[in-house]
């Protein structure tokens, strides 16, 4: 995932009239928004429309249940009565769906004129649905980008919400300061499969960190120890093994995994540890075996001697090799 970066305070002027002129500012900025439309109004379709109204685009949105629209168009936004209206009134579409199979449906219909589209789907799926639908989308004249939000609803239009883009990268610069409404925008790679391929990436660390901290915390708690005091020591430990990845970085990336810090078969011998001390306790140890069983294959393999990130070859490989 991209780190965050905090985005400076806007200057807040405090009159709207150019006295040159006699043209409200304010009015002036709003005609140079460039107008957008969201197709899709879960409640991230509808953060994602909210950001853009609040950054003064003129925004359209389309959503097959109507009254998800409401409180958009109370705040300004237009709703479209069909997909094809919908596309027409932005220069930028977003669209925001359950999957890519209800994405294809609502773009395929007959009503729907796509040539000359500029389109955005941040709609979650895999790296090859991604790569399906920029061949798809290419077939029918439109410029696409797929996206990946790495983000929950009320943090769009914050910098929290790092939101990341693939595809062209001329579409991208073109709608870049547009996008900048909905958070922390991130440009990966001509490949469109990449946003999904991080997305899930991230979510492969998340759970990961998760994982780790529940397992701690069951052991803990059978000592009497809850969550709320073992999570300070937790978020420690997360920061310093964070400090450690740029270095092992380095070492997947030149295939060299020197023991710097400890061999792997020392790694397997405290990971053997937590087995026993978790079956001892009670708290169920299938994570733990998981982890040892791939150290075990790669120290049959010859790599006991080597450091912890030579385990990239035996997660790179399916488990049936």
């Amino acid at each position: 995932m991209t780190p965050v970066r905090r985005l400076s305070s806007p200057i807040r002027i405090e009159t709207s009239l150019d006295l040159h002129t006699g043209i409200n500012v304010d009015d002036a900025a709003m005609t140079n928004r460039v107008p957008v439309t969201v197709i899709g109004l879960g409640l991230m379709g509808q953060a994602l429309a909210g950001a853009f109204l609040k950054a003064g685009h003129p925004t359209t949105v389309w959503n097959r249940t109507t009254s998800k629209a409401d409180q958009l168009v109370a705040d300004g936004a237009r709703l479209a009565p069909t997909v094809g209206d919908a596309l027409k009134a932005g220069s930028l579409t977003i669209i925001c769906v359950t999957d890519y199979q209800a994405m294809h449906e609502l773009l395929s219909g007959t009503e729907v004129e796509l040539d000359g589209t500029m389109l955005i789907n941040l709609t979650s799926g895999s790296s090859a649905q991604a790569r399906e639908a920029a061949q798809w989308a290419e077939q029918r004249g439109v410029r696409y980008l797929d996206g990946a939000i790495m983000a929950v609803p009320p943090t769009i239009g914050t910098a929290e919400a790092v939101i990341l883009h693939s595809g062209p990268q001329s579409d991208f610069e073109a709608h870049r300061s547009t996008l900048d409404a909905l958070g922390t925008v991130t440009y990966l790679g001509t490949d469109p499969g990449l946003a999904s391929l991080y997305d899930v990436a991230g979510l492969a660390m998340m759970w990961s960190v998760l994982n780790a901290w529940l397992q701690g915390t069951a052991l803990l708690r059978t000592a009497g120890v809850d969550a709320a005091t073992y999570a300070p020591f937790a978020q420690q430990i997360a920061a310093v093994v964070a400090e450690w990845l740029p270095g092992y970085a380095q070492q997947i990336d030149s295939g060299s995994f020197p023991a710097e810090v400890s061999a792997l078969e020392t790694d397997a011998r405290a990971m053997a540890h937590l087995i026993e001390e978790s079956e001892a306790a009670g708290v169920n140890a299938e994570l733990p075996k998981l982890i040892k069983a791939m150290a075990d294959r790669s120290i049959a393999a010859g790599h006991g001697g080597e450091q912890y990130p030579v385990l990239i070859e035996e997660f790179g490989k399916p488990r049936d090799e």
